[in-house]
């Protein structure tokens, strides 16, 4: 995403079909808080193919490429990135969303307070909606666990049917991989666990690395 002419392809494609859905989504709650914005979502995704949440706290106070992707260049997207790599998992067969997806005022990138999760659970539910076929959510970090427990208590007929499942993983933060290099490995083992265990449940075959 740093590369202008990149973001800028992404961007035109921010309404492709393949993503338009959740894309118009991000702006309905933009404009349901006067004066908030919500990032995109990278159109590398895909509603249709999606079969895994990722469920992050937040975008922070902001994304210099107004999209949430692993192509960033913040550490979290880079370990990301790199989870997904090993694992093999696609683009198109995982989808990042956020706990609260409105990037959240200058100076507050804490951790979030129960009202934040609250305003984040419908647009959640919603989200999970435009992607039909996810049947697994990994969880990343306290907020994202607090906001898929409160999801689950819903008990939302469309969700149980389809056999969804809650992982709950370590945020890929730079605080939350602050350890021994031993630990920070047993870290990424575990995160690696979840998704191979919940691509093994929705039949992903992994990608091959070249």
């Amino acid at each position: 995403m740093s590369d202008p002419t990149y973001r800028d392809q992404q961007w035109e494609l921010r309404y492709d079909p393949r993503i338009e859905d959740v894309n118009r989504l991000c702006d309905t709650l933009a404009e349901s808080k006067p004066g908030s914005a919500v990032p995109y979502i990278d159109p590398v995704h895909d509603v249709d193919g999606c079969k895994i949440v990722s469920l992050f706290s937040s975008p922070g106070a902001s994304l210099p490429s107004g999209f949430v992707s692993f192509e960033n260049d913040d550490p979290s997207s880079i370990r990301m990135a790199g989870i997904y790599e090993a694992v093999g998992l696609r683009p198109d067969a995982v989808m990042p969303w956020n706990a609260y997806p409105w990037y959240l005022p200058e100076g507050k990138e804490r951790a979030l307070t129960m009202e934040q999760i609250a305003d984040g659970v419908k647009p959640l539910l919603t989200f999970l909606q435009q992607v039909p076929r996810a049947s697994a959510l990994v969880a990343h970090g306290a907020d994202a666990h607090k906001a898929a427990r409160r999801l689950m208590k819903l008990e939302n007929r469309a969700i149980a049917k389809r056999g969804f499942k809650i992982y709950e993983v370590r945020s890929p933060g730079e605080r939350a991989f602050k350890g021994t290099p031993a630990n920070q490995e047993q870290w990424l083992k575990d995160i690696q666990s979840a998704y191979t265990d919940a691509m093994g449940r929705a039949g992903i075959r992994a990608r091959q690395s070249i």
